[in-house]
């Protein structure tokens, strides 16, 4: 689908309309670059990139937050957005010269609550339901993974890690699973367990940490051989107990107190049995809140610092990793806690009920205490108790063992039929590589006299896609090249498989190419593919043999800002 228009309004009142043609599109920042603050975010030519962006899903926190300086936001932008009915819409369109064609309109502002406004086509979507819905008319799929949000974005450059990454084009946290599902997605193969198999991935990891627990404490030998011996201390007790004559007056009372009993050990091994899992789930959860504490930040920092200055491209600040590291702790925090509260539900109800039966266990105790047998009897009774605990405490120990075991082999044994699943596909991911190179390594001749190409490798979590070049490490202006040349080819490879995708790319940063190949670029490439190339540009920075007035969709300066504030 084609970018068309862009609309920004104030409610009702119009503040912006921005048509987008077919071919080089240009958002023109007229302010010298000498005159240019450090801030870089000065009249809103980004601005336009990440409202597409938050039309598809983002957060839109980039849009008054500068990313290389978190928490640094422009109030003015901010309180802008947020105290005004600020409406974005995005209208795509399936042919720019068609006006039949298959169109989509996305409509969202920045407030919250019942003031929300977050809309396809009309239709209010709800937070959750918007991506998947998002995807489901765009690409037509319906599989959880990969996200949209991840599928779009090779196609909305406008952050570090899109801008200096032609591939790896998500967070630097993503998991190898993750990547693999979005790039079979790209090469248009679709496998239905790729949500699956992550989430078998993850499970796999909680089950090898709760293992490793256990493994750390005792071995499934040493809890079946203390079984051994319980069960026989048990036995003995039995046969002690039974060895003892009780007055018929007190029969049936003592039958009573021997059910409490047992009742009262059946609940203590529950408790047992509950109390040792919180103990693991809460003990993994300190272990991993101790990550975030652990870091020594003023050192981190320092080293951060001196990387900077002998890095200047370095993708991620400091802040930025600390930040998404904590983050991603506490995201693993709230999983594996998830059943924290539930448990403590079930223990509280199994206390209150052992509360109820130690009472009438203590009342039935005093009237057997006539029968003059009944303190012996206690006592081989307290050591019965003792034992059944133990017992219960051994063999959940046991099941946790089994079980957790047993779920390994179940994940491993799906997770093998799922790769296998994946691997038989591998003759049609080599002819996907070999056709989208002959794109590819076409426009990277043409740029540079030499050919990029792209190839996988299969790895133990998955299938990873590679660039490799002749000339060996890329500079900065080349690296940009080359993702420009990834992303043309990608549509040019698209349109030939009849993939669904988007035919726009919104690329940030265009300058730090070579003039040499900014012009074949712009001038000749882009008008020889299928699709709309976006780019918020300097007008100083651009080569003189560029006709920008051709190109040119918007113009913003210091007099002329994108939401037209002072």
């Amino acid at each position: 689908m084609f970018l068309k228009r862009i609309t920004i309004s104030d409610g009702p009142k119009p503040i912006r309309e921005i048509d987008f043609r077919k071919g080089l599109n240009l958002i023109v920042d007229e302010t010298a670059s000498g005159d240019r603050r450090e801030s870089g975010n000065n009249v809103g030519k980004t601005t336009v990139l990440r409202l597409v962006d938050y039309c598809f899903g983002s957060d839109g926190e980039n849009i008054f937050k500068d990313p290389e300086f978190k928490g640094k936001a422009n109030t003015q932008i901010e309180n802008f957005l947020k105290n005004h009915n600020i409406v974005v819409q995005m209208e795509l369109r399936g042919d720019l010269e068609a006006v039949t064609s298959r169109g989509l309109v996305v409509t969202r502002n920045f407030l919250s609550r019942s003031e929300k406004i977050l809309e396809i086509n009309g239709e209010k979507q709800t937070t959750k339901e918007f991506p998947a819905r998002l995807k489901e008319i765009i690409f037509k799929s319906t599989q959880a993974k990969p996200k949209i949000r991840q599928i779009v974005a090779k196609n909305i450059r406008d952050e570090k890690n899109r801008i200096a990454n032609t591939l790896k084009v998500l967070h630097p946290y993503t998991t190898a699973e993750e990547y693999e599902a979005l790039f079979l997605f790209w090469l248009g193969i679709e496998v239905d367990t790729n949500a699956r198999k992550q989430d078998l991935l993850r499970d796999k990891k909680r089950e090898e940490d709760l293992l490793g627990r256990l493994r750390r404490d005792t071995s499934l030998s040493q809890i079946n051989q203390s079984l051994i011996v319980v069960k026989r201390t048990i036995n003995e007790l039995e046969e002690v107990k039974n060895s003892f004559d009780v007055n018929d007056a007190y029969e049936g009372e003592l039958e009573e107190l021997t059910r409490v009993k047992l009742r009262i050990n059946e609940r203590a091994t529950l408790i047992s049995s509950l109390e040792l899992r919180r103990e693991l789930i809460l003990e993994s959860k300190s272990e991993l809140e101790s990550e975030v504490s652990s870091v020594n930040r003023e050192r981190v920092k320092l080293l951060y610092e001196e990387a900077s200055r002998l890095l200047p491209d370095l993708q991620k600040s400091f802040e930025e990793t600390i930040e998404f590291h904590n983050q991603m702790v506490q995201n693993k925090v709230d999983y594996i806690t998830k059943e924290v509260p539930g448990l403590e539900s079930e223990l509280m109800a199994a206390k209150k009920e052992v509360a109820e039966l130690l009472a009438r266990e203590k009342k039935l105790a005093r009237v057997l205490r006539k029968s003059g047998v009944v303190e012996e009897l206690q006592r081989i009774v307290s050591e019965l108790n003792d034992a059944f605990e133990k017992r219960g405490a051994l063999e959940e120990q046991r099941r946790l063992w089994e079980s957790t075991k047993a779920d390994l082999e179940q994940i491993d044994s799906e997770l093998a039929r799922i790769d296998a699943a994946i691997t038989s596909k591998d003759e049609l991911i080599q002819e996907r590589i070999t056709e989208f190179n002959k794109y590819f390594s076409k426009i990277s001749a043409r740029l540079y006299g030499e050919h990029f190409v792209l190839s996988s490798d299969r790895r133990k979590k998955g299938y990873t896609l590679n660039i490799s070049s002749l000339s060996g490490n890329l500079g900065t202006g080349k690296k940009k090249g080359q993702i420009a040349a990834f992303d043309l080819a990608y549509i040019q490879f698209a349109d030939a498989h009849g993939i669904e995708c988007l035919h726009f790319i919104l690329q940030d940063q265009i300058e730090n190419v070579h003039d040499n190949q900014i012009s074949s670029l712009l001038t000749e490439l882009v008008a020889e593919t299928n699709c709309q190339y976006i780019l918020p540009v300097l007008r100083d920075k651009l080569p003189a043999d560029i006709d920008v007035g051709q190109y040119e969709i918007l113009s913003l300066s210091q007099a002329d800002k994108l939401f037209r504030l002072p």
